[in-house]
């Protein structure tokens, strides 16, 4: 599981039922973004040496299919020039990202480094108010289907203080000027498409 931690007491974890996600694969031009690409890779195995995946985890990128190009990042701060990329993608990465200013940024650089007409693809937990109290760190375990192989996953995070759900997101999306395409919501993930004007 990515970012399991063996101290962690068993009596934290909240796990939700095991949920698949079908990754359909996608045209892109150019080289793809991949924000938080370490760990399973999933976009890296979807689209090969096509992708620049970043993390800010060494650790995560080292233990990731070969093909991409990994480089340590932060996807608050992009360090790629304006208007690099024409696709962006984000697999179960904004999860990770604790605080909602962080989030903005996020969204600020994707819109940024991508070209007009550009999109970003994102598919990521949702999270509703914590049932209870004592059990703050969520369990999302994961059966993804790629066009050729199937990925058991599991991803593992502090449970936020406030609820995030779609809504939320395409709250931050349309704040750092992107429209929303084409947007799906399940009890537990959700998928969103987005263009830059």
């Amino acid at each position: 599981m990515e970012d399991h931690h063996p101290e962690i007491s068993e009596d934290r974890l909240f796990f939700f039922e095991r949920e698949k996600i079908v990754v359909d694969d996608f045209d892109a031009t150019g080289f793809i973004l991949d924000i938080g690409g370490g760990g399973r890779g999933v976009i890296g195995k979807l689209k090969g040496e096509q992708v620049i995946a970043i993390d800010p985890s060494k650790r995560e990128l080292e233990v990731a299919a070969a093909g991409p190009l990994k480089i340590i990042m932060d996807a608050t701060n992009l360090q790629f020039l304006d208007g690099t990329f024409s696709t962006a993608t984000s697999f179960y990465t904004l999860m990770y990202i604790k605080r909602t200013d962080d989030h903005k940024k996020a969204f600020s650089e994707a819109f940024r480094v991508l070209t007009p007409r550009g999109r970003l693809f994102i598919w990521d937990a949702v999270f509703p108010p914590r049932f209870d109290e004592d059990k703050d760190i969520a369990v999302f375990p994961l059966t993804v289907q790629l066009p050729d192989e199937e990925i058991d996953a599991g991803y593992v995070v502090l449970w936020p203080e406030e609820g995030r759900d779609l809504s939320y997101y395409v709250g931050l999306a349309e704040n750092a000027g992107f429209e929303v395409v084409s947007q799906r919501e399940s009890d537990q993930m959700f998928f969103l498409e987005l263009r830059k004007p």
